[in-house]
């Protein structure tokens, strides 16, 4: 691409930021020569048109669009009604392929949060308790593609000589055969899942860590005095206090497991029984060139995600009517 070329798509980004200024400043202008009592209803519509605008181009229309692509064939051309979504829960990789979304959507969110909070627990008030939060948060540092490789040479497999992977290195120092660990089915789904988990322990372990800190003291030392064991403590005191950022975590962690699609390219490329969702949308949309059950998987990781955010959003209305 020459300067030319670059000069010319600067400025023509230049003008459309100028043009969009002005047409908000024009909106703005209008509004203020609107009535006092409409002024503020009209200068709150012309600050929200230009999001709302982009919401509907970036997510509702496409939204609908993929939901119109999922009822045509692989080509986009001839209308098949369900036959994709017929497929979808009849063919025995794509059932391969929910089961094992639904496995993640279940195990990961459940441990990460899980050994989260036991991890933030421990080292609550723990001399070096920075240090602990420090190392449990490094892996959040790197990127999913990252942590695959890492774990990839972890997991790696030689039919002979000696071995480079950690975990058949040391099946070897116990006299053990070596193990082609991505290519044994359902275990190489769980030791995929291993990797996200973690990654996310150290989100876990920060957010629940700083949620236990605002737990009153009092109340815990209320429950010591009536003769509560520490595990009836955490049980009946410390996990109801936190009980909104366990939730938080928890649902973070399911929303970033389902978009997962980088470990499974980088590790196992979806092969050996290990796809998932996300990944196998993108492999028949785009290595497949069918549109039709790229767009299939699409919405049926939008309807998993949609129960989970309405939830959330009433947990937070909850949230809000008892801070009042």
């Amino acid at each position: 691409m020459n300067i030319s070329a670059l000069t010319d798509r600067f400025g023509l980004l230049a003008v459309g930021l100028v043009a969009f200024v002005a047409i908000l400043l024009a909106l703005y202008g209008l509004a203020e020569l609107a009535s006092r009592r409409d002024r503020s209803r009209a200068v709150a519509t012309v600050f929200l048109a230009p999001a709302v605008l982009f919401l509907a181009v970036g997510l509702v229309y496409p939204a609908v669009r993929t939901l119109v692509m999922s009822t045509f064939s692989a080509d986009g051309t001839a209308f098949v009604g369900i036959d994709n979504y017929k497929w979808a829960f009849t063919n025995p990789d794509a059932l391969q392929t929910i089961a094992n979304t639904a496995a993640w959507i279940v195990i990961v969110p459940l441990l990460s949060t899980g050994i989260g909070l036991v991890y933030a627990v421990l080292i609550d008030g723990r001399r070096g308790e920075r240090t602990y939060k420090a190392l449990v948060f490094l892996p959040m540092g790197i990127s999913f593609v990252g942590a695959s490789i890492i774990w990839k040479f972890v997991y790696q497999y030689k039919a002979s000589g000696e071995q480079i992977g950690l975990a058949n290195q040391v099946r070897t120092w116990f006299g053990l055969d070596p193990v082609n660990w991505l290519n044994v089915s359902v275990l190489n789904n769980l030791l995929l899942m291993v990797v996200l988990i973690w990654i996310e322990v150290g989100f876990a372990t920060v957010v629940l860590s700083a949620a236990l800190k605002g737990v009153p003291t009092e109340i815990i030392e209320a429950a010591r005095i009536d003769g509560a064991s520490p595990t009836q403590i955490f049980w009946s005191v410390t996990v109801p206090s936190i009980r909104s950022a366990i939730i938080v975590v928890a649902v973070t962690v399911f929303i970033a497991t389902l978009k997962l699609f980088d470990i499974v390219r980088a590790m196992t490329g979806g092969h050996h029984g290990t796809d998932v969702l996300a990944h196998n949308m993108w492999d028949q949309a785009f290595r497949l060139g069918n549109d039709g059950r790229g767009a299939t998987m699409a919405v049926l990781l939008f309807a998993l995600v949609v129960p989970v955010v309405i939830y959330q959003v009433r947990n937070m209305r909850r949230q809000e009517l008892e801070g009042r």
